[in-house]
């Protein structure tokens, strides 16, 4: 059986901190809790189920934070865990058993974080595997009978336990400052991470945010160093800003970027916007229309469903033609019962392909 050490990182968490200290504290044969600043009771909670709680100086990095925390374990394998994570009673059953037959040859087990989409997180499905479990010290291992090599890449295990997520709050507005800040400060953030940003901003931020955003995406969409998907994050992004600042100058030079290459749901919705303000109802139902039925979405699934639908249906509305614009509530109404059901078709867009690695 294998030894686990479990670290978080918290900080004014004592609504939900001990309900998922409840869930996993007997699962680990430590705890490690690095607290970065609370002014609650978060300590004095953790220390009813660990005497490893230790200070950190929140520096706006919560990598730095993660090492941290992860180099005062001592355990074979790390489970890292947030503060706003249970474990059902079955889920504690499974990795109860995953502990006991764990091979040593894998290095880090992805388990399923549940709950998304009812929290109006910033991912468009519901589910999806997380890194969680990690082999605290690697071990290297020479492959291949003739021009041997030493494998890099971890061996990963995708196990059947399922995290259920259950946030107080969203804390899209504090990563949208934090985005900004490190930006302007000149940090080029990497792929996965850039699309994270532009996502966010397109599924939470407000007029304020795109605001400050909106620099930093022009010079992405313009860097011959980013490739032809984050170049049209990018357009998303500063389309939108452009067309809340009235630039509409800005608006179509970003738009048109976008639909010189491959056309996406974000774009046309933000076309459909720009014509239904000046109430040109015909011409924004065409780009709501290809948003919905010709298009695929790259950051927000909601672009080529729900938030297109509305616009047919006050297009129609506009031009009062009752009966199309019923047509498509009666689909947006079929959509919504779906998503209700956790079956919504368009999950399985999901910004393309769905990868397995962290790639959240």
């Amino acid at each position: 059986m294998i030894t686990i050490s479990i670290c978080m990182i918290v900080k004014d968490e004592e609504k939900i901190l001990e309900r998922c200290l409840q869930s996993v504290a007997d699962l680990a044969e430590e705890i490690i809790i690095v607290d970065t600043g609370s002014r609650d009771a978060t300590k004095e909670i953790a220390c009813r189920f660990t005497d490893k709680v230790y200070d950190f100086p929140w520096t706006d990095d919560f990598s730095a934070a993660r090492n941290y925390v992860f180099s005062k374990a001592a355990m074979e394998y790390i489970y890292s865990v947030d503060a706003d994570e249970v474990l059902s009673e079955e889920n504690r059953r499974r990795f109860l058993m995953l502990k006991e037959t764990l091979l040593p040859e894998i290095e880090i087990v992805q388990m399923k974080y549940a709950n998304q989409l009812r929290f109006g997180t910033v991912y468009n499905f519901d589910e999806e595997y997380r890194p969680k479990l990690f082999k605290r010290k690697r071990d290297f291992v020479w492959e291949s009978p003739i021009h041997e090599s030493v494998r890099l890449e971890p061996v990963v295990y995708d196990s059947d336990i399922v995290i259920t997520h259950l946030p107080q709050e969203s804390h899209a507005k504090r990563d949208l400052e934090n985005f900004h800040r490190h930006c302007a400060e000149g940090w080029r953030p990497p792929k996965k991470l850039h699309g994270l940003y532009a996502r966010e901003l397109m599924l939470a931020g407000d007029e304020e945010d795109f605001a400050m955003a909106r620099d930093f995406f022009a010079a992405s969409a313009g860097d011959v160093g980013r490739d032809g998907e984050e170049m049209a994050q990018a357009c998303c992004v500063v389309a939108r800003a452009a067309r809340q600042a009235g630039d509409v100058v800005a608006f179509f030079k970003h738009t048109s970027k976008v639909l010189a290459e491959e056309a996406c749901s974000e774009i046309c919705c933000e076309l459909g916007h720009f014509y239904a303000e000046k109430k040109d109802w015909e011409e924004a139902a065409i780009w709501y229309y290809n948003a919905v039925y010709e298009t695929r979405p790259i950051l927000t699934l909601s672009s080529g469903g729900r938030e297109g639908l509305e616009g047919l249906i006050r297009c129609y509305e506009g031009m009062n033609l009752p009966e199309q614009a019923a047509v498509y509530r009666e689909e947006l109404g079929r959509i919504a019962a779906e998503a209700g059901s956790g079956t919504e078709e368009l999950q399985e867009y999901a910004f393309g392909e769905r990868t397995q690695e962290g790639e959240w």
